[in-house]
């Protein structure tokens, strides 16, 4: 799949028109799956990646606020409903699935505020209260005055939210402000002692009427536009076994089979591990551990164990549930989870997602397209980031990915720098492939593909001529320091076949 945008796309409202006319382009380069950004309406209206969510009923159809004026905005960041909904029905003509990304944990942007008794927590530890019960004032108040029912009813009160970060009777008083008698949930991260809150009014999932509102959602984005899944961000934050139960109703009343993604971010598999298996394995999660490793590797200059690369990641421990990716949107230079992979090293971890056969691999817009845009380091400067795009090299291992990368994989982890693996074929896909990679200096590897007395080629064209295997079927394939090359067989149409890649 690809991440179908970043953190800086431009904010001009053509995204969602972008999209549908980069998809006949995408399907040519062999994607099959695109994440869009949050559709529905946020706090920072057209300036808001989607994340600060005010009106999940909103995809850019309303005017924001408690006083909503005639003829005001109502886009959001990357465009109209309308074109929402045309930008997935263009993806899903050229074979695309578009998967929807859920907000669920917080909502921003209150009309008004409530009062009510809430008690202090310690935001470095949710197990130590600050204070005994006070009255507070936060903006829980959510009425959504231009929409005026349309699509849904539902109103929100403070009654809805589990705790807020602000209270306006004690301004100044640093505190996450928990509601009376509602404890946290426990199914959540153990960070700060408990993570369930993350920002803004944090939603009571156990709450009757928030459960409900959440199903109608999920079955009403469904019908809107002919989506095939979703990507759920922050599950850390939320009660896990929730979205077991949420996309449990979602299959049955649509009577599909949905793909489901959650961001549970952190480094540790064994809680990824933990959470897939209490979901049921109903839900994939995204590599993180593997992102890291992608990211210290770069930073390491040759001297990160390659052979070890996979240790401790979805990829290796739970394949099937494993979405891959190199970067995102979070880990992006001036993010908050920055963990930038460094240029060099991207085609080697474009590699290994893409052309080894565990887990679905996400491509980055920004690795892709290239980015370049002005932000706010964590010093409160302005920084001016320029991400060099990778299409080409992407666009041949996703060719690779296409022709080459099926059958028996025989893995060669065994090497400090230097590692490989191997795709011998099928019958509907007979080409073998020979997978060679150093972080280090320039690499050879013996490997067995499974051809006799065959010719091989560097699609990637890092290294030139061609290689033959011997009479048993193996062959010694090269790469250069830190570099990759993707040895396939070579045969009539192998050429063609790269003329045919889109253009940049």
């Amino acid at each position: 799949m690809l991440q179908g945008f970043h953190w800086y796309t431009d904010g001009d409202g053509q995204h969602w028109k972008r999209l549908a006319e980069l998809a006949p382009s995408l399907a040519a380069a062999h994607f099959t799956g695109i994440w869009f950004p949050p559709a529905s309406k946020a706090m920072g209206g057209t300036n808001d990646v989607g994340y600060g969510i005010y009106d999940l009923f909103d995809l850019g159809e309303f005017v924001q606020g408690a006083n909503p004026k005639p003829g005001g905005e109502t886009r959001t960041k990357y465009g109209t409903r309308e074109e929402y909904i045309a930008a997935v029905h263009a993806c899903r003509e050229h074979g695309i699935e578009v998967y929807a990304d859920v907000v669920f944990n917080h909502k921003m942007g209150g009309e008004f505020e409530e009062e009510y008794e809430a008690i202090p927590f310690d935001p470095a530890d949710r197990n130590r209260a600050l204070d005994g019960v006070n009255l507070i004032k936060s903006y829980t108040g959510f009425d959504f005055p231009d929409r005026k029912g349309k699509y849904s009813t539902m109103k929100w009160r403070w009654q809805h939210f589990g705790s807020v970060d602000y209270n306006s009777l004690r301004p100044e008083f640093r505190a996450i402000w928990r509601k009376k008698d509602k404890p946290f949930d426990e199914e959540v991260d153990l960070e700060n002692g408990n993570y369930d809150f993350l920002m803004g009014c944090d939603l009571d999932v156990d709450h009757p009427e928030v459960r409900g509102e959440l199903k109608y959602w999920g079955k009403w984005m469904l019908d809107t536009a002919p989506i095939c899944g979703f990507r759920l961000d922050a599950i850390k934050h939320i009660e896990s076994d929730f979205f077991e139960e949420w996309l449990d109703e979602l299959e049955t009343s649509s009577g599909r089979d949905l793909f489901c993604v959650g961001e549970y971010w952190t480094p540790r598999i064994d809680t990824l591990v933990w959470y897939i298996g209490n979901t049921g394995g109903q839900l994939n999660l995204f590599d993180a551990p593997l992102q890291q490793h992608f990211h210290l590797a770069s930073q390491a200059g040759g001297n990160f164990d390659m052979g070890r690369i996979l240790d401790g990641t979805l990829m290796k421990e739970s394949p099937m549930h494993a979405v891959t990716l190199v970067e995102n949107h979070d880990t992006q230079p001036l993010q908050a989870l920055e963990a930038v992979v460094d240029p060099w090293f991207k085609p080697l971890a474009y590699a290994i997602i893409l052309l080894r056969s565990e887990g679905y691999p996400c491509v980055f817009w920004a690795d892709y397209f290239g980015a370049d845009y002005t932000g706010k380091g964590r010093d409160g400067n302005d920084y001016h980031i320029v991400l060099a795009s990778h299409k080409r090299i992407i666009d041949l291992l996703m060719l690779a990915r296409w022709h080459f990368a099926h059958g028996p994989q025989y893995s060669y982890l065994d090497h400090f720098n230097t590692i490989g693996w191997t795709r011998l074929g099928t019958e509907q896909h007979p080409h073998a492939m020979a997978v060679i990679l150093s972080d280090g200096p320039e690499g050879s590897k013996w490997m067995e593909v499974g051809k006799r007395d065959t010719d091989f080629m560097d699609i990637t064209g890092h290294v030139s001529g061609k290689i033959r295997s011997n009479g048993d079927g193996w062959a010694e394939f090269r790469c250069n320091g830190g570099s990759v090359s993707v040895w396939v067989e070579d045969h009539a149409e192998l050429a063609g076949m790269i003329a045919a890649l889109p253009g940049d």
